[in-house]
This record gives C-alpha cells, structure tokens and sequence, in this order.
C-alpha cells in the first residue's frame, strides 16, 4: 500500500474553535518530516474554520476542504446555507458530499447529483461518500444499495478525475467497528466494477484508528482513509499515518 498515493482526509464535523487549530502545529511539522512523498493530506474542519485554516496551511502541502455545500452555484436566498462558490474563495479545495449524516438529515442522491455538479463547476474537488446501514446490511442489500448510490450521485457526471469515492458503512461510523477484511474488500471490488473502467480513488472510513488501521492498511485496493474522530487528535491522527506509511 505504501507505493500508492495515499489519502489521509480529517472530518472534524462539527467540532472545532480557533483554539483548536493550534492542535495542527504538530501534523504541520510531521508533514514535513515525512519522506513519503506520495501522501496527501486534507482537513475539513466546520465552515468557520475553513478560511483561518487555509491561511494557517498556506506555506504547506496540508490541504483544506469543506464537509458539504449547497446545490445551487449561484447566490440566493437560502438563509444559513453556503455554496461551492464561497467555500472556494474562502480557501476550500475539497468538499466531502454524501456523507451518511447528512443523508440522515434527508439528502438524497438526487440532491446529492445536484451538489456534485454545482461544486465541480466551482472547481472544487468532490469526497464522495457512500455506504449501507446495518439494516441493509443483515438484509443482504449492501451491493444493491452501492449501485443505485454510485449509478444516482454521479448521474450525468462528466468530470471524474475530481472525484474520490468514500466507502463509509454507516453502521461503522463512531461504533468502533469495522467490515471484516474479506467483506471490505467484496466491496471496494463491487464498488471498482460498478465505476467502469475509469480510475477512482477509493477511500476507507468508519471508525478508522492508530489500532485498526494496522488490519486495513494492508487491503491493496483502498488508496486512503476519511477518518472522523481521531482526526481530531493530532497524536492519534500522526499515529494513523505512521502505522500506514511504515
């Protein structure tokens, strides 16, 4: 796995304050030390960090995202929401889409598509998350619900060299566990074939940490991770790297 390009993508959801960007000193002077060149790392914290962070990580190859954004591309009346376009100008070069919570919330994979289209044409780059629930799970609908995800979010997509899939079993996210290695690895192969000849980058997350991650990193198909949690941790964030990378 180490002669891949790897991904190490921080999802902070909704935690996080100024004072808390002081954590990333240290994941700032590690990333410099690391002689793997091959690594990319991106954080997304809350929309109001984005714009403090990016000018804290300008003068590094740590890069910043956004953890959703709105369908439209233009501006408009949709009080407390933000778009593609102002996540970009604030320092924003990825966005993560799709992620479980926010389909929870009622995103659907039409919407979903929407905001897809909205943010590439923003030039933003897209963290695709898709994933089953437990119930989809012990029904056996896990393959089933992949294909209508994948075939529905990237409907009419064109520019696929921006995207980067997230597999994300829901039932996996904050429980502490995760797919054994056979099944994840059925289902990044179903996940590859699904996606057609065209190379994805496909990331693992849920509940990604320093003592898993020594199982999942030697799944040769996964090029990086989405972790939530831990990344809030410099020390157990650098710890994942470490253990993936030696």
């Amino acid at each position: 796995m180490t002669n891949k390009y790897l991904y190490f993508v921080a999802n902070w959801k909704m935690y996080g304050d100024l004072k808390a960007l002081n954590s990333l000193d240290k994941v700032i002077k590690f990333s410099k030390s690391i002689k793997q060149k091959k690594i990319k790392l991106i954080y997304c914290p809350p929309s109001t960090l984005i714009n403090s962070l990016s000018n804290k990580l300008k003068k590094t190859k740590i890069e910043v995202g956004a953890q959703n954004s709105h369908e439209s591309d233009k501006y408009g009346a949709f009080t407390g929401q933000i778009n593609s376009k102002m996540l970009k100008n604030v320092g924003a070069r990825y966005v993560i889409l799709g992620h479980s919570e926010n389909r929870q919330l009622g995103e659907d994979n039409k919407k979903i598509n929407s905001k897809i289209k909205s943010a590439l044409k923003s030039g933003l780059k897209i963290i695709f998350c898709i994933g089953e629930t437990l119930k989809e799970k012990r029904n056996k609908k896990t393959n089933q619900v992949l294909s209508k995800q994948i075939k529905m979010g990237l409907k009419l997509i064109q520019k696929k060299s921006s995207i980067i899939i997230a597999y994300e079993p829901v039932w996996s996210i904050g429980t502490g566990l995760i797919p054994k290695p056979k099944d994840l690895i059925k289902s990044i192969s179903f996940i590859k074939k699904k996606l057609g000849k065209k190379p994805y980058k496909i990331l693992y997350g849920g509940s990604v940490n320093s003592d898993n991650i020594k199982q999942l990193k030697n799944i040769n198909t996964i090029d990086g991770f989405l972790i939530g949690g831990a990344s809030q941790d410099p020390k157990k964030f650098i710890d994942i790297i470490k253990k993936t990378i030696n």
